[in-house]
């Protein structure tokens, strides 16, 4: 007989996707608007701190001609924000991402309205006053920010309030490099902890929104358009090469990030005056190198483009390592991921002299990705990443390569990641690696006793203690029935906790009237076994009976704690058991297989 396996499907199901994908989608628009704003003040403090100029057009503060006194400029950016962290909120210190992940999961994903507004404010000043920083840690913050106020608008779960949180930050992603599927990628490796329908879809939905949104604003083309020549066998081992330095790269950058932070930490003074220590050093790198200063956008595509030669590609390699490291060891506010791409692109130039098989401009092109996977934990990202900035499909091979074995390398080396580092820090600790819960993929009728023993409603108490908990008791738990329905479950304690509180007369209590004044606690065949577990751990249960359906209350069945831990074992012997099915032959080749007889 086929059992019913209606219940049974590849995601669960949840009746409040399509609301919560309508707000992701407001939230997708209005990300997309907070990035424009966001750029828009970049550009403003640039023209007014390096040209004296109000205005919004797009120059790079390397035109500047102040001279020595292009020192000053980043302090006095450093100073002002201090103060708004200081006096305002200190969220917005830091890059973005490792807070928003904080708030995701040990905030409820709640932020604050100040954050909304003095994170693109912050962040603009900095970068517009020189900080070596991206606009996208910040708008990741910023669109978060969105995304949980509007949540705190309406009745919604904490895991809802997370995905329209992770929405706007995907979006604000999205509308600032034109990278939607990079941006989904971005949530899914780092920001939801999750692989779910609920939370995957609604994210899409707001980037998918920000990228139509983001050509009213910013056009359609990708921010550096390139296309390389086809790689030839022997890039392989470049790839790998390449992968390796980049990986090292990303783990000296990261380490020397959080010894900097380290040095701020002793200094004897209040942290809102680090950020102006952190300009002075970003002032004097800028004097040395005006291109190391700023977003550097141009800067990058200069470098994928090999329009930079050799000396200043490494000058500009190393000054931008020492302020971007001493400018966010410092505290302040902006975003890693254009400082990253500035200097995986560096490297990449400066190898392109010497690796081998394929267009040298491919290799700035693949370190840029590989640093980025690396630095961030975030492999797939940063390939889709890189494809969505240049649209170049020959680069996809190696960019898989390079990507991969960075990330490899990093993960052997590095603990935690630059974003992970700054959160255990404060005290949290995050695992990132999740797979598929043995309890969420089984269901209570897998997993229940079907033969059940059980005691009538009628039975009274002095009989249940005697016939069932005597010195023959077989089961530690028995559900009570009356014409079949379940009225609860009876055990030892709870019957001795009568025994001992009640009258003698009252132990000729039927069960069925001991248990009418309780509401019993059962399970269906068709919830997962990760709802039945919780279940028992929220009401400190053993066992729950199994009921066809809550109105009828008709037993099926029996799951208790060590039915599900049966599930748990059986996952660790998936990881942790080795065996070996096949042997493999050795010895004389001839006689490997059996002598075939001959005919008559």
């Amino acid at each position: 007989m086929h059992s019913d396996d209606s219940h049974k499907r590849d995601f669960s199901a949840n009746a409040r996707l399509p609301g919560i994908s309508v707000l992701a989608a407001v939230i997708g628009a209005l990300a997309t608007l907070a990035a424009f704003v966001l750029l828009s003040l970049i550009h403003w403090f640039t023209n007014l701190f390096f040209f004296g100029q109000f205005s919004f057009a797009d120059r790079s503060p390397a035109l500047n001609t102040l001279g020595p006194w292009v020192i000053v400029v980043p302090v006095i950016g450093g100073l002002i924000v201090g103060m708004m962290a200081r006096f305002g909120s200190e969220k917005i210190r830091g890059h973005g991402i490792p807070e928003a992940i904080e708030a995701i999961l040990f905030g409820k994903s709640k932020m604050s309205p100040k954050v909304a507004v003095l994170k693109p404010l912050s962040s603009g000043i900095v970068i517009g006053s020189g900080g070596p920083f991206g606009a996208e840690g910040p708008i990741i913050m910023t669109g978060g920010a969105l995304g949980s106020l509007l949540a705190q608008c309406v009745r919604v779960t904490s895991a809802e309030r997370k995905t329209l949180l992770v929405a706007g930050a995907a979006a604000g992603m999205t509308a600032v490099f034109g990278t939607p599927v990079a941006a989904v990628l971005l949530a899914v490796e780092l920001l939801l902890f999750e692989w779910r329908p609920r939370s995957f879809l609604p994210v899409a939905l707001a980037c998918a929104v920000a990228g139509f949104a983001r050509s009213v604003f910013f056009g359609t083309a990708p921010l550096f358009p390139m296309q390389t020549l086809p790689p030839h066998a022997v890039a392989l081992f470049s790839c790998i090469i390449a992968g390796l330095l980049a990986g090292a790269l990303a783990s000296g950058l990261s380490a020397a990030l959080y010894k900097v932070e380290d040095l701020f930490g002793h200094l004897p003074l209040h942290w809102s005056w680090w950020p102006a220590i952190g300009g002075l050093v970003v002032g004097i790198g800028g004097f040395i190198e005006p291109r190391a200063l700023g977003v550097g956008y141009d800067v990058i595509g200069d470098l994928l483009h090999q329009h930079i030669i050799l000396q200043v590609a490494i000058a500009i390699l190393v000054v931008k390592a020492v302020i971007w490291v001493v400018a966010l060891g410092s505290g302040t506010s902006g975003g890693v991921l254009a400082p990253l791409l500035m200097l995986g692109a560096g490297l990449g130039s400066v190898l392109s002299h010497v690796l081998p098989g394929s267009d040298p401009a491919l290799w700035p092109l693949v370190c840029m990705a590989a640093t980025l996977g690396a630095t961030l934990g975030a492999p797939l990202t940063a390939i889709v990443f890189a494809f969505g900035l240049t649209h170049d499909t020959n680069a996809l091979l190696p960019l898989l390569t390079a990507t991969l074995v960075a990330h490899g390398f990093a993960t052997v080396v590095m603990k935690r990641s630059i974003m992970t580092e700054k959160i255990a820090r404060r005290g949290y600790h995050i695992y990132r690696e999740y797979g598929v819960d043995p309890l969420e993929r089984h269901y209570v009728d897998e997993v229940m006793t079907r033969t059940v023993d059980t005691i009538d409603a009628s039975v009274t108490v002095r009989e249940a203690l005697d016939r069932y908990f005597g010195s023959t008791q077989q089961r530690r738990a028995f559900p009570v029935l009356r014409d079949g329905a379940v009225l609860g479950v009876v055990d030892r304690a709870m019957l001795d906790a009568v025994r001992a509180s009640a009258a003698i007369e009252e132990l000729d209590t039927p069960l069925g009237s001991l248990l009418a004044q309780r509401s019993p606690d059962m399970a269906l065949p068709a919830e997962t076994c990760r709802q039945v577990a919780t279940r028992l751990a929220i009401h400190g249960l053993e066992r729950l009976p199994v009921v066809a359906d809550r109105e009828s209350r008709q037993l099926v069945g029996i799951v208790s704690r060590s039915d599900l831990v049966k599930l748990s074992l059986s996952h660790f012997e998936e990881e942790h058991k080795k065996e070996r099915f096949r042997r493999i032959p050795m010895g004389n080749s001839k006689r490997r297989f059996p002598p075939v007889r001959k005919a008559g």
